[in-house]
């Protein structure tokens, strides 16, 4: 059940049109601004938060902050709209806590499954993606043999799966890489998390670079 914002009115009638056309789907609030969306995700209690990133007052970005801080128990997902896919502000919403982004002429059937995805706990950018949007909005310090003292709460493992998260990979990968079992990876990176109060693998992802954990690629030049 999600709530839409988004500060043009055709803009989010239309998409909570689309959204309670799908069978499944029902929209639980719209929102035209981030005090709006705040509220109404208080109010609605939606699974998923579809989150417009530039809007006029309270932006996408402290929006979110703020619904993922006020929430009680499982809070929502937030997916992020937005025009341009290396948006500064995107980087700014995943550093706060969002799951993932959508560019806004993403097709229907993609938003719909896009939607879907996250309320189940899914993350909607491809790694990629992650790490084209943490090397162009972080700058990489040296890399060190010892770990950051940012992240001294982290075991060794726990460090090294983190490590390889930021480098784009997967569950999948990193267990293949460290010989682990899939389960185990996913231990590892929930105990990372709870430790470093995170809320989602992008923010896993932002701080393993702004700890200087991982370094950005730089292009030849």
């Amino acid at each position: 059940m999600p709530c839409v914002v988004d500060d043009q009115v055709l803009i989010r009638a239309g998409l909570a049109a689309l959204i309670n056309a799908a069978p499944g789907f029902e929209v639980v609030g719209q929102a035209a601004d981030g005090h709006e969306a705040v509220e109404q995700a208080r109010a609605g209690r939606p699974d998923v938060v579809l989150m417009d990133i530039r809007m006029p007052g309270l932006d996408g970005v402290r929006a979110t902050e703020q619904i993922l801080a006020a929430a009680a128990g499982s809070p929502p997902r937030v997916l992020i709209l937005t025009t341009f896919d290396l948006d500064e502000y995107v980087y700014a919403a995943l550093r706060v806590g969002a799951s993932g982004f959508l560019l806004k002429e993403t097709p229907p059937h993609r938003l719909l499954a896009a939607i879907q995805a996250v309320a189940e706990g899914e993350h909607m950018f491809a790694p990629t993606v992650t790490r084209r949007l943490i090397e162009t909005y972080t700058r990489g310090g040296p890399v060190g043999p010892e770990p950051p003292s940012d992240l001294c709460p982290l075991t060794a493992r726990e460090t090294e799966v983190l490590r390889l998260v930021a480098k784009g990979m997967t569950n999948t990968e990193i267990a293949d890489d460290l010989v682990l079992s899939e389960a185990t990876v996913k231990t590892h990176l929930n105990r990372t998390m709870t430790k470093l109060n995170l809320r989602s693998r992008a923010q896993a992802v932002v701080i393993a670079y702004e700890c200087g954990l991982v370094a950005p690629r730089r292009e030849p030049g």
